[in-house]
């Protein structure tokens, strides 16, 4: 069994996670931290999770999570660069669900996250958890950087794309749309029910910090700097992720076979048959990716279309497909759930 620990679990990443930990067969949860929460038991703050899950909510400062194999830091930004380092230094792996670790150039991610990182050594050292990439990396890591929501969405629909080099990558467009659970389980106006229902806008145009994650991953992918307008907006809905995606084609060639060899065997992203639209329902409360291409007008410009759940394939699914690559699991240990529908 996998000794698990969760810092930081009031929010919807972390009752994501415990909901799909709670299902693992071999997982054994022994702490769940929050400061505010400390003493009160998990299913009394989560319902849904009553007769699956006696534990309760620990101070962190008196958690005994170096006893763990495994801990998730499901918090804030800025929180698992400072809790983190005594873990690792104690041997207990980590898989941060936040972006203290994503970003390589420190100075980079301090210009987007507006603070100073305290842990610029971890960050060289950390894997970015996007399995369908780096599977390998992930496997050896003691340090999980988990991508983000927008960015898994993005790089799974293009990766095939700049990989091969058949698109011009000094132009991609990702236009992208996210359901409110995608701002966390905190009181911001812009969430609220009366603002973000029976409403649709675009936000963070002028640069969201997602961006350098984004151009980050996909320039690894390529080999060479990739130019990237990337454009998220907020939808009344409370999860999934709809990612529209634009390639100008450079080098023809059969798009659809190259997506479908692309990720043959990949459990978790389902290349759809041509002509096909997918959308966020076919994958809530599923680790999945699910994809799409078109070329309208048999035009120049290749159109991409893929779905997750901000929350699972975005969030704390992938989270856990990486400590089940992490420990030798089967990848899709504990992560079969069918999407839920209506």
């Amino acid at each position: 069994m996998i000794k698990v620990g969760i810092v930081g679990g009031t929010g919807y990443t972390g009752v994501e996670l415990l909901r799909l930990l709670a299902q693992h067969p071999q997982v054994q949860l022994v702490a769940i931290t929050s400061r505010g929460e400390a003493g009160t038991a998990v299913s009394d703050m989560f319902p849904s999770l009553r007769r699956r899950l006696d534990l309760k909510f620990e101070d962190p400062a008196s958690a005994d999570l170096r006893s763990c194999d495994l801990v998730f830091f499901a918090t804030p930004n800025g929180v698992a660069m400072t809790q983190a380092p005594a873990l690792l230094d104690a041997g207990v792996r980590v898989i941060d669900l936040a972006a203290d670790f994503r970003i390589k150039d420190v100075a980079e991610w301090e210009r987007w996250y507006g603070m100073s990182h305290a842990s610029p050594d971890w960050v060289e050292k950390a894997v970015y958890g996007l399995p369908e990439h780096d599977r390998s990396g992930i496997s050896k890591a003691r340090l999980v950087a988990n991508p983000g929501c927008y960015p898994t969405a993005v790089q799974l629909g293009f990766m095939p794309l700049v990989e091969a080099g058949v698109v011009d990558l000094g132009q991609l467009i990702a236009d992208t749309k996210s359901g409110v659970s995608g701002a966390g389980r905190k009181a911001e106006i812009p969430t609220l029910f009366a603002e973000a229902s029976d409403n649709f806008k675009a936000y963070a145009v002028p640069g969201h910090r997602h961006l350098p994650e984004i151009q980050q991953g996909l320039s690894t992918m390529a080999a060479q700097p990739v130019g990237l307008t990337f454009v998220p907006h907020l939808t009344p809905m409370i999860r999934g992720i709809h990612a529209t995606l634009y390639a100008r084609i450079k080098n023809d060639a059969d798009f659809q076979r190259l997506f479908e060899e692309r990720y043959r065997g990949e459990a978790f992203v389902d290349v759809l048959p041509p002509g096909s639209h997918p959308d966020t329902r076919s994958v809530r409360a599923a680790n999945l990716c699910r994809i799409a291409l078109h070329r309208p007008q048999q035009g120049k410009v290749l159109v991409v279309l893929a779905v997750i759940d901000n929350l699972v394939k975005g969030a704390a699914g992938q989270a856990v497909q990486n400590m089940n690559i992490m420990f030798g699991r089967p990848e899709t240990e504990g992560l079969w759930q069918l999407a839920v529908l209506p």
